[in-house]
């Protein structure tokens, strides 16, 4: 019999697929972790469990203990999840803006779930601080109650993605990869990968697929940190060098605007049935820009982070989508009757989720 142990053992280990359109589209073969695949329905679900492993190794994580983290989402379910598991509690401080498709999903994982303003990381209240904060507010009233996971800069992310994920994509592929794109928010899994593929084959390309707004493709370019524009995705970009970002052997690295990778996340759901979230569209369309800059007859691999169903109110909602300036597929756009008030919208997207899914 094949039996897994528990919730943890069931994370990673997923599929690589097939990108059709986009292996079509440039010659190359194109292909994807589903990440969605993994227990808690995200990448960062490996994240999550690194970053455990090596605090219980560390004694930083104690029988009882509490989780506590800042999260744009994912790391905070994945984190809880983890955490129920392996009998600790897990409060996560998360920025208000975030999808309510995510807030949701966290607050029923059981974790205490505390919604802060959005600000810049240079201000104190930005939720990693207030994590921060609390953590050792619950260790000094109680000396080891607490853990903060601290994802953006405790390195233990990037070690864990580069013995895990890198490694997979190096078997699955039997090292006849070419590139390696995705997008970084931690950097974590980019970093990670890219230094266990740079180990096994020196020549393979690893490159930054970053979202409008962020800062982090200008860095890698020029060495300054400047952003320009706004993304609708979430959990990705960064205007800091996070240490699991620092030293990344990163070799080409691009800004996607939405208008580029929204579509392309429509696309991958109506013709090849992968309902995606919007940094899977930045993915797809760095793997894009890698297989066009590599030339047809190479095997670019890309992530495919996180499902769709976490994004439906902004994704598959053509009034926000037309307010944005982003394209609307007409499959899309035909789904809602002119004038079809928000929360009717918000009630048809629900129900076709539901029927697909």
């Amino acid at each position: 019999m094949s039996i897994q142990a528990d919730l943890s053992a069931s994370v990673g280990r997923t599929p690589l697929i097939r990108l059709r359109h986009a292996s079509e589209l440039t010659g190359c073969e194109v292909l994807a972790k589903a990440e969605l695949l993994n227990p808690g329905g995200s990448i960062k679900d490996r994240t999550a469990l690194g970053l455990v492993l090596d605090a219980e190794r560390r004694g930083e994580l104690r029988p009882g203990g509490t989780i506590v983290e800042g999260t744009a989402g994912n790391t905070g379910i994945g984190l809880a999840l983890i955490g129920a598991s392996r009998g600790y509690r897990t409060v996560i401080f998360m920025p208000d803006t975030q999808s309510a498709e995510k807030i949701a999903a966290l607050r029923v994982t059981g974790a205490e779930v505390r919604l802060v303003p959005a600000v810049p990381y240079k201000d104190p209240n930005h939720y990693a601080h207030h994590a921060r904060r609390h953590a050792e507010a619950l260790n000094a009233a109680r000396p080891g109650s607490a853990w903060f996971a601290n994802q953006f800069d405790n390195t233990a992310n990037r070690d864990w993605h580069a013995a895990t994920t890198g490694v997979e994509i190096w078997e699955q592929t039997e090292g006849r990869v070419d590139g390696f794109v995705c997008a970084a928010g931690t950097g974590g899994t980019l970093a990670g990968v890219g230094h266990a593929l740079k180990a096994r084959k020196p020549q393979v390309r690893i490159a930054l697929a970053d979202p409008a707004g962020s800062a982090l493709a200008s860095y890698v370019r020029t060495g300054e940190l400047a952003a320009s524009g706004s993304s609708i995705s979430e959990g990705i970009g960064s205007s800091r060098v996070t240490a699991n970002f620092d030293g990344a052997p990163i070799d080409l690295a691009w800004s996607i605007p939405d208008e580029e990778s929204v579509p392309l996340a429509h696309r991958l759901l109506h013709e090849e049935g992968w309902c995606v979230g919007g940094s899977s569209g930045v993915n797809i369309a760095g793997a894009i820009r890698l297989a066009r800059a590599l030339g047809p007859g190479h095997t670019i691999v890309t992530v495919l982070a996180d499902a769709g169903t976490r994004y439906q109110a902004k994704l598959f909602n053509p009034a926000f989508l037309h307010d944005k300036g982003i394209p609307v597929p007409a499959w899309l756009e035909q789904a809602f009757p002119a004038g079809t008030p928000a929360r009717a919208r918000a009630e048809i997207v629900q129900r076709a989720f539901a029927k697909a899914l």
